[in-house]
């Protein structure tokens, strides 16, 4: 793998990890991924992966490097 490659990886791992991207909607999460990496959203959309669901946001830095964050939906 590419230092490139390995360092996003890391970031997003370290980002949900953290829990710092916790919104429940898929809206609160997508400005909460913004403003955390300083980005603009590129798409947003909610997905089911088995029992869960997955907030997936593709975003572009000012660096113009494309990060995608998963967020797991919590239930309320």
């Amino acid at each position: 793998m590419n230092k490139y490659l390995i360092h996003c990886v890391l970031i997003i791992a370290l980002t949900l990890a953290a829990g710092s991207v916790s919104a429940q909607s898929l809206d609160e999460a997508a400005a909460q991924a913004a403003k955390q990496h300083n980005a603009k959203v590129l798409s947003a959309q909610t997905v089911q992966q088995g029992d869960k669901q997955v907030h997936v946001i593709k975003l572009l830095t000012k660096d113009g490097v494309v990060k995608t964050v998963r967020v797991t939906v919590r239930k309320r």
